[in-house]
């Protein structure tokens, strides 16, 4: 049974605000999840793994890989349709769309910004198809919120360069085939393109999660890592490079966060239907509605935050800053709407056979990943006040 009421994104008929174009996007990417992805996440959250190559594959022929990108076997589709993407990937499970938000962009974006045309044509095309996998080796074990105090070295020997250091909680990084990796020389902050079979590169993966169980972390060991003068991104001086591409990979996260806010909210609304106590649906008693109404608002508001966000990106208007907005705002409340989900359902809340504990636990690290919210505060506060608060 299910209630015949109004959808959460119905209330304010939000759809009018897209084309047909992305409507039918969204409509694509949420048949595959039904498909391919809800009927198994739960046991593969369960088991702490996932297949995350044949996944990339399948991705890869819809051409959701860097879809946002132009050339070299993407797609170049708007922010908005790659937000709607991520939405829908997201409701799955946000381990799904990590696997594709690090593929797409954090990984593919750096080469595709940043690399030369030797490096894009290697890795752009494979990567799109989904037949080679990227990994974004930037944070480090002491070096989280602070990437301007990275330990990883670069120095160079004749016209080679060799990589020493570490990279910690690098989603793909088991997995992946190459590695955009960033370490300090003697000129500043440079990027590499890093095949993972080089020798001295080490990636073991990280075990015993209580998040993100459905995606594939790793820790990344480079051990005199000796790389040709060719491995350099050429284009990236200096540490706003990776911030860029952090920036791009936030935008999604800020959709993302929506999906799975969604399917808690309307996971909640289909319980409230048919659980009852003294005699009734939950859902006709006052607290279990203001509870429903208020989690609806907030997610209408989220989905307009991302709409005008995605709208600025694709005029070329969009500012690090207005992402932080956006995930500071979108990441909170989707992580507020599962805690109060699941006290719809109850004990039942907690229980593997729902998705919202799932999702409550992913999202406490969506939460902290690609910027805490405390980082994204101070970059608002500094842009608010003009002054720095982060030495």
């Amino acid at each position: 049974m299910s209630l015949p009421g109004t959808a959460p994104l119905e209330l304010l008929d939000l759809d009018s605000s897209l084309t047909d174009e992305e409507r039918e996007i969204r409509a694509v990417v949420r048949r595959l999840i039904d498909d391919r992805v809800r009927p198994h996440v739960a046991g593969w959250y369960e088991a702490g793994t996932v297949p995350a190559r044949e996944l990339a594959r399948e991705f890869g022929r819809l051409g959701l890989l860097g879809m946002h990108l132009t050339g070299y076997g993407c797609a170049g589709a708007s922010a908005v349709a790659y937000g709607l993407a991520c939405l829908e990937l997201e409701a799955g499970d946000s381990g799904i769309r990590s696997l594709v938000s690090v593929q797409g962009s954090l990984a593919m974006y750096a080469i595709w910004r940043y690399g030369s045309e030797e490096q894009k044509q290697r890795w752009l095309p494979a990567m799109a198809a989904g037949e080679a996998i990227g990994c974004f080796g930037l944070t480090e074990p002491d070096h989280g919120s602070d990437p301007a105090s990275m330990a990883t070295r670069a120095r160079r020997d004749g016209t080679d360069w060799v990589l020493t250091g570490g990279k910690m909680w690098i989603t793909n990084a088991p997995i992946a085939d190459v590695g955009v990796i960033w370490a300090r020389t003697d000129d500043g902050v440079r990027g590499f393109a890093v095949p993972m079979d080089t020798p001295g590169v080490t990636a073991r993966e990280i075990t015993r999660k209580m998040s993100l169980r459905a995606s594939v972390t790793g820790e990344i060991v480079l051990d005199d890592v000796r790389l040709p003068a060719d491995a350099v991104l050429p284009a990236a001086a200096g540490l706003k490079a990776p911030l860029s591409c952090l920036t791009e990979a936030r935008h999604g996260i800020v959709w993302g966060a929506l999906g799975a806010a969604r399917d808690c909210l309307e996971t909640a609304l289909d319980y409230a239907a048919t659980r009852e106590q003294f005699g009734r649906p939950i859902a006709g008693f006052q607290l279990t509605q203001a509870k429903l109404a208020d989690m609806a608002v907030e997610l209408q508001k989220g989905f307009l935050l991302a709409l005008h966000l995605g709208r600025l990106a694709d005029a070329g208007r969009l500012r690090p800053e207005q992402v932080s907005v956006g995930k500071l705002n979108n990441v909170r409340e989707a992580l507020a709407i599962a805690r109060q989900c699941r006290t719809i359902l109850g004990a039942n809340g907690v229980s593997g056979e729902y998705p919202i504990m799932r999702h409550a636990n992913n999202l406490e690290s969506v939460l902290t990943y690609e910027g805490t919210s405390e980082i994204h505060q101070l970059v608002i506060g500094q842009k608010l006040t003009g002054i720095s608060a982060f030495a």
